[in-house]
């Protein structure tokens, strides 16, 4: 029998002492918690607690989605496209007026009703709130009641994403309860999902219960049990252990000590990207970009870098978008590819190649592109700082080229935001200091379009030129490993990150 070796003895006991303390904290909360079998309740581990007191207002939304506490008038499907919520319908009155019309019979978790002065009045308290929620940046947006079920979104400017804004969690409709002195808002027994909110313990762990009166259909489980682990190596051990049932993102590194089985892969709207400085510098000649871009091996960088656990790059959106690949098989895509510029040599020119330690992968990433990139002839300098200390200047053009793992659609599930930040002349996250009249030609066009085929065809076309220019150039695509233990059912993959305990979620009997 082999004897572990000290550091990997170290790591064992490590990760069963993390699981015991994990499974304690599990069963305290299941104690405290309404339900009259513990058995029954879901047990999460999640990665990053929460960060304003789980207020809709930001980031924290997403944890209330996750939980199916808090809801939307509206959800995203696959494609992007809304579908009824809270929401029954909806009809575009003007180019700067929405009418939603309200699901009859919802009841808050306080046992208030759902009324259009209550929707109305949760939207204008985010659209007033100091800072706004970041779906609404931009964005002057106003809402009236209409009838007694029924309200109307007005937008100063025209907007034809108005329903995709509406599905953030970052406007999820709660009761008036929710609604304290100083903005401050707590969701606390106040929204109308599945499960309740029953309390929150800061940034240690949180507990839903079955709501009885939900509107829908009824939760599967009776109740849900939250623990913040930000630490992979414990979150990995209490997928191993059985402590908990869903894991979030457990690390590339500990996946090959957990049964197959029990990890799930879920493609993330995501993309490692490499920005070519298009302003100054040796990559303001397209064909010296033209031979980075040729240069750089993908498949290579996903293995070494990845453990296979990444999608190759063939454009700027990914996996996670469906529609994308389809998309690029059009002949108007193909043919615009086709006007790429021709490699030049790279004849020893020196470039600085920048990116940051924040995600621990990029850093490996920079030293497999240094190689790919010396290899055709370029000379490679390369920075690697906190992200922090180094986003002002990779914005100023400081860099060559430089690596960024980016999320390509931002809360309305639309990637045209993410396209004019990054491309357009006026962009403001435009590292590759970029501005082509075509290019913002095509993303105005796109942007105008209603949600749909013809808007995805026209964010196809944009894509295309951006890439015949070579300002970036797509790596890949990244994943995010999800754990499920054997015991649970029904546990939704979702690459946008809003759902994950739903109705149907519950333990095998």
């Amino acid at each position: 029998m082999a004897i572990p070796r000290p550091k990997a003895l170290a790591a064992i006991l490590l990760s069963s002492a993390m699981a015991a303390a994990l499974s304690a904290c599990f069963a305290q909360g299941n104690a405290s918690s309404a339900s009259s079998s513990t058995d029954s309740r879901i047990k999460v581990a999640m990665l990053q607690p929460p960060r304003s007191g789980l207020t809709p207002l930001s980031d924290d939304a997403f944890k209330l989605s996750r939980w199916k506490t808090a809801e939307t008038l509206v959800v995203l499907d696959a494609l992007g496209d809304a579908q009824p919520s809270l929401s029954t319908a909806w009809k575009q009155l003007d180019s700067k007026n929405w009418r939603f019309e309200l699901r009859a019979g919802v009841k808050f978790h306080d046992g208030t009703a759902l009324t259009a002065e209550q929707v109305a009045a949760s939207l204008t308290a985010a659209a007033n709130a100091k800072p706004k929620p970041r779906i609404l940046d931009g964005v002057q947006l106003g809402v009236r009641t209409d009838g007694g079920n029924a309200v109307v979104v007005t937008t100063q400017t025209d907007d034809p994403l108005v329903p995709q804004r509406l599905s953030s969690p970052q406007l999820s409709i709660l009761a008036a309860s929710a609604y304290k002195p100083g903005g401050v808002v707590s969701p606390i027994n106040a929204g109308t999902g599945p499960y309740v909110l029953a309390s929150a313990d800061g940034t240690s762990s949180a507990t839903l219960n079955r709501f009885a009166d939900y509107w829908g259909e009824k939760a599967a489980s009776s109740g849900v049990d939250v623990q913040y682990v930000p630490d992979g190596t414990a979150r990995a051990a209490a997928l191993r252990t059985g402590t908990a049932d869903v894991v979030e993102a457990i690390p590339v590194g500990q996946v090959a000590q957990i049964k197959a089985d029990l990890i799930h892969e879920v493609p993330m709207p995501r993309t490692n990207t490499l920005y070519l400085n298009t302003k100054a510098g040796p990559f303001a000649d397209p064909s010296v970009r033209a031979a980075a871009r040729t240069s750089l091996e993908r498949a290579t960088i996903v293995d070494r870098v990845y453990e296979g656990r990444a999608d190759i790059a063939e454009g700027l959106l990914g996996p996670a978008l469906p529609w994308a690949a389809r998309e690029r098989q059009n002949t108007s895509y193909i043919e615009t590819l086709k006007k790429r510029a021709e490699a030049a040599p790279a004849n020893g020119r020196r470039i600085k190649l920048g990116t940051f330690t924040d995600r621990a992968e990029l850093p490996e990433v920079a030293v497999q592109l240094e190689q790919q990139l010396e290899a055709a002839g370029f000379i490679v300098e390369q920075e690697v700082r906190e992200y922090q200390h180094i986003e002002a200047d990779a914005l100023a053009g400081k860099f060559d080229a430089f690596i960024l793992s980016r999320a390509t659609v931002l809360d309305s599930g639309d990637p045209v935001a993410y396209m004019f930040s990054d491309f357009s002349c006026k962009g403001s996250f435009n590292i590759s200091q970029f501005c082509d009249a075509e290019v913002d030609a095509a993303l105005s066009k796109a942007a105008a379009i209603p949600a749909g085929p013809e808007r995805r065809a026209a964010i196809a076309a944009a894509e295309a030129l951006i890439l015949s220019k070579d300002a970036a150039v797509p790596l890949l695509h990244e994943r995010v490993i999800q754990g499920e233990s054997a015991r649970i059912r029904n546990v939704e993959r979702d690459p946008r990150e809003r759902a994950l305990i739903t109705s149907k979620t519950g333990i095998a009997g």
